[in-house]
């Protein structure tokens, strides 16, 4: 009994014993797949994919694949991928092909703040994310049109369609008169002045920091937003190589009409300024000698590759553009090397190095050019007018009978062998020390060198300032050099459910610069286009200069979060700059935020259907010192050289005379904003909303003040003058319309500005902006109580059916027309600007639409003067064959040679709504790609400016002749038309 009692016990003993120790020893096995989107289909890179509970794991390659070699049975695979839902699968199989989803949940994603990042949810300052994710299927050339449309507060106008031309960029408004209104741009770590040298393609990431709370970091350059790029880098898994190309077509959005001979004549006879003789016809269409299908090809290659140690992303791209307007064009090359090593577990370091050389050939229009330029010489000049003068075939024609006249194609000539060079390298270099996994000390030394190579020649035949001179060059050449040094010591812990941030660090930034300048005249032919065969070198425009200037700075911030419910943060950053008089050379300037997140409170946990509320608050100020020269508070002087060669002054010496006043109390200019803002996400985050109201004030404006008639100085100085304000509220909504197998999300920002000029001190008026040769006055006015770059002339009450001429009205009630019945006739400023992207997405199928739009602004059509003013022998548009001609007609054009004058007759309003860009796509798939190891092929076509609805009747309502100045806004005067693109082009990962 006992014997068998123990034989039972063994039995049972062994089999438990198998039991508990067969898991140890089954067979462990590989566990390989492939990763995907699950709605595209397209395979995902670098992708983690960890055994749960260790630290075993792999990142898919770049053909999606991964492979796991040592799994044990019953294991769960651990996936994560940023922008995508993480996921736990149980390891039943050796074969799991693993589909990701998009994440609707955007709280998560980092987003990158001065000198560091944070995670969405704890942001607790106003920034706008631009999505980046269609950078490389929409035919853009500067990183800042990525922006247009798509920030809240944020405006973004190009002024005009020259190729290459800059974009004018606002962040809630314009804070400056004189200085620069334009974002710091820092890439990668690195404050740059523009980002023109930069690829769109190599961009991974762009944050606008908006309010003076996040910006303030960066203290004296910050005024006017930050824009924060970040460069692609590499990742882990297999070396990816990247390739886009694409094929541009623009044509020009809008042609205006002219008269043709017959009608001309009869203009000219009421007129009765020129006899034009018989047998004059019909010869040229100066809108199609003009105008031609303008052209883009753009070339990038991108090679990346990474691992636990070391990784790099290596780019090329070549990009030219010929504009609409003949001769015009934009050529860039680009190379960018990023590479990240970690050398030890306490020691990373980094090398970033960007070289670009780009090039263009500004055409005349407008404003500093002969007439107006090209573009209103298009419509200017005589049908009956040749290109070619029938007795001098290398010279254009120029017998309009007494009437200045260029031709278009004489415009064009006089830049056709312009060009303007420059090449940049931005080289940096960092290294990070982790000392304890709390404290780490980050170092880095950038330079930026640029050299740029303006060169101009007129030849002595062609045209008609050409023979005047003789022909004519120039050859001006300058370099500029920016050191940057930067060290940051960071500390972060958390407690339990405290967690506390601190940063401090210092930056010291140096700039040289140099230019030398040349020109001459007198060429016997046109053979040789260089300097050296000129026979005149110029007295004047020729010379040489040097500046410099440094900043010196410190900063800190401090950040504390309550379990992501209650949150602070503090900057405090003080400059110094050598542009400023020792005694007010420094500049402090301090920033507060806080943020509460309601939807962690236990009275919200009944309401499901609100994912996320969060409310923020800030204040802060920021510093501006760009409207002031490297040596504004000098006393300075101006050297005339004597022209030594003329008789009786061989021994004279050079004068010298004062330039300037000297400005002991210069300090700087200084913003200060206050900020509130909501941010929720509803209905399973399908639904993003982010609410802010802005008030900024800037005061001590630097300005250049004109000074009294007669004063024994310079006739303007450099002095804080005044204050202006800026106050503006933003919406921002993001939805998830639907998803599955179809998907839609819609993407719309709106966002109000009311700007204000409050007070101004020694100089009260401000005019600019004389913008006809014929009116000789200014028609924009500032001054207190009014928005910046306010119309300025008389009211006019329509034609008067008796005389023809316009009614203008009387103000002052004297009877007459005079200045003094001048007033406020308009303003460039608009209400509201708005932005509205929708994407879609079916199968292999993607398709964007994106909608911008202004509302609210006037434009002040300067090209009217010309095109409709009727005072000379000029050709005019057909708007002119509606004219009063005979008393009691009712008419809206007034009479030929009628009293031109700046006045509201010219004011148009200049809203718009605009198909800013149309783009499909299509992801091919196939076993095909695979053996070809093609990871990614994605053919696209794309359409930008498609349509245009506006009342505005010139060219193009997106118009600045000014450009990017404060004061002066929303006028056309000639300006290079906007163009309307069709794109086609291929993007393959392999």
């Amino acid at each position: 009994m006992r014997l068998l009692f123990t034989k039972r016990l063994l039995q049972l003993f062994i089999f438990f014993g198998c039991a508990v120790l067969s898991p140890a020893f089954a067979q462990n096995f590989r566990v390989e797949g492939v990763v995907t989107d699950a709605a595209t289909g397209e395979t995902l890179i670098g992708v983690s994919v960890i055994m749960k509970g260790t630290k075993t794991g792999t990142s898919s390659g770049v053909d999606g694949r991964y492979s796991l070699p040592n799994v044990a049975p019953g294991s769960v695979l651990v996936v994560t991928y940023i922008g995508y839902d993480p996921m736990e699968i149980p390891v039943n199989s050796a074969r799991i092909d693993i589909r990701l989803k998009a994440s609707n949940n955007q709280l998560e994603d980092v987003v990158v703040i001065g000198y560091g990042s944070v995670k969405r949810k704890d942001v607790t300052t106003a920034i706008s994310s631009i999505s980046t994710k269609d950078l490389d299927q929409r035919p853009i050339v500067s990183a800042a049109q990525a922006i247009q449309g798509r920030a809240a507060g944020v405006s973004v106008i190009q002024p005009n369609g020259t190729p290459g031309a800059e974009m004018s960029i606002r962040v809630r408004g314009t804070t400056s008169f004189n200085g620069s209104n334009d974002p710091l741009y820092v890439v990668d770590g690195v404050p740059v002045d523009n980002i023109r040298f930069l690829s769109p393609n190599d961009i991974e990431s762009m944050q606008i920091l908006k309010d003076a709370s996040s910006a303030a970091i960066y203290g004296s350059r910050a005024a006017n937003g930050v824009i924060l790029i970040s460069t692609k880098a590499g990742k882990n898994g297999d070396a990816k190589i990247a390739f886009n190309a694409q094929f541009t077509q623009n044509k020009v959005t809008n042609e205006i009409d002219v008269l043709n001979f017959s009608q001309y004549r009869d203009l000219q006879n009421e007129i009765g300024l020129v006899t034009l003789p018989e047998g004059l016809t019909d010869q040229t269409d100066w809108f199609d000698e003009t105008y031609k299908t303008g052209e883009l090809q753009n070339y990038q290659v991108s090679i990346s590759d990474g691992t636990e140690k070391l990784k790099y992303y290596l780019s090329a791209g070549y990009l030219n553009e010929t504009g609409v307007v003949n001769t015009s064009f934009f050529k860039r090359y680009n190379v960018r090397a990023n590479i990240d090593n970690k050398v030890r577990k306490w020691l990373n370091i980094g090398a970033s190095i960007n070289y670009a050389d780009y090039s263009s050939n500004g055409v005349a229009t407008g404003l500093g050019s002969n007439r107006g330029g090209v573009v209103l010489s298009t419509i200017n000049t005589p049908t009956f007018a040749p290109i070619w003068d029938p007795e001098n075939p290398n010279q254009y024609y120029t017998n309009f009978y007494g009437v200045n006249i260029t031709s278009p194609l004489e415009n064009i000539a006089r830049s056709r062998h312009n060009k303007d060079r420059e090449n940049r390298l931005i080289a940096s270099g960092n290294a990070l020390f982790t000392f304890t996994p709390e404290i780490g000390f980050k170092t880095s030394l950038t330079v930026d060198r640029r050299n740029a190579l303006n060169t101009r020649f007129l030849d002595p035949i062609s045209t008609t300032w050409g023979r005047n001179q003789r022909g004519e060059a120039l050859d001006e050449r300058n370099m500029n050099t920016v050191l940057t040094f930067d060290n940051v010591l960071n500390y972060s812990k958390t407690f339990d459910k405290h967690s506390v941030e601190a940063m401090a660090g210092s930056s010291f930034t140096e700039s040289d610069y140099t230019r030398s300048y040349i020109n001459g005249s007198h060429f016997r032919n046109d053979l040789i286009q260089t300097l050296n065969v000129a026979n005149k070198i110029g007295w004047t425009n020729t010379g040489s200069e040097a500046s410099d200037w440094a900043i010196m700075s410190f900063f800190g911030r401090v950040a504390y979060n309550y379990d992501s419910k209650y949150l602070l943060t503090a900057n405090i950053r003080s400059d110094g700059s050598s542009k400023l008089h020792p005694d007010h050379r420094w500049g402090y300037f301090p920033s507060v935020s806080a943020a509460w997140r309601l939807s962690s409170e236990d009275f919200m946990e009944g309401v499901e259907w609100l994912n996320d509320v969060k409310i923020r608050g800030g204040w802060g100020q920021t510093g501006n010192q760009s409207g002031i020269g490297d040596y504004a508070f000098l006393q300075r002087y101006n050297i005339r050289r004597i022209e030594w060669f003329v008789t009786d002054q061989e021994n004279a010496l050079p004068t010298i005379s004062p330039a300037n006043l000297r400005t002991p109390d210069l300090t700087w200019e200084t913003t200060t904003q206050t900020n509130v803002g909501l941010d929720f996400t509803a209905l399973k985050n399908r639904v993003t909303v982010n609410l802010d109201y802005y008030y900024k004030r800037t005061t001590d404006m630097l300005m250049n003040v004109s000074l009294p008639a007669g004063a024994a100085v310079a006739s303007t100085i450099a002095r804080n003058e005044g204050e202006m304000t800026n106050k503006g509220f933003e919406v921002l909504v993001n939805t998830q319309n639907l998803t599955g197998p179809f998907t839609w999300s819609t993407d719309f920002n709106i966002s109000f500005n009311r700007n204000r000029l409050e007070n101004l001190e020694l100089q009260k008026i401000y005019s600019d902006a004389v913008t006809s040769n014929t009116v000789n006055e200014a028609v924009v006015r500032n001054q207190p109580g009014r928005s910046l770059g306010g119309f300025f002339g008389y009211i006019s009450d329509g034609v008067d059916p008796e005389t023809g001429e316009l009614m203008y009205r009387d103000l002052n009630g004297d009877s007459k027309i005079s200045s003094t019945d001048r007033t406020y006739i308009g303003d460039p400023n608009a209400d509201f600007i708005f932005g509205l992207t929708n994407s879609f997405s079916f199968k292999n199928f993607n398709l964007s639409v994106f909608l911008q739009g202004s509302y609210g602004n006037d434009i002040f059509n300067a090209s009217r003067m010309e095109t409709e003013g009727m005072y000379d022998g000029k050709n005019q548009s057909t708007r002119v064959l509606d004219r009063w001609r005979v008393p009691g007609q009712i008419k809206d054009v007034p009479k030929a040679n009628f009293d031109i004058r700046n006045s509201s007759y010219f004011v148009e309003d200049g809203s718009y709504l605009r198909v800013k860009n149309v783009s499909l796509s299509y992801n091919v798939q196939g076993q095909f790609l695979k053996r070809l190891n093609i990871n990614r092929l994605q053919p696209y076509i794309s359409a930008s400016n498609l349509l245009t609805w506006t009342n505005y009747s010139g060219m193009d309502p997106e118009v600045n002749q000014w450009g990017n100045n404060g004061a002066v806004q929303g006028i056309d005067w000639g300006t290079y038309p906007q163009s309307k693109s069709f794109v086609l082009g291929v993007n393959v990962e392999f």
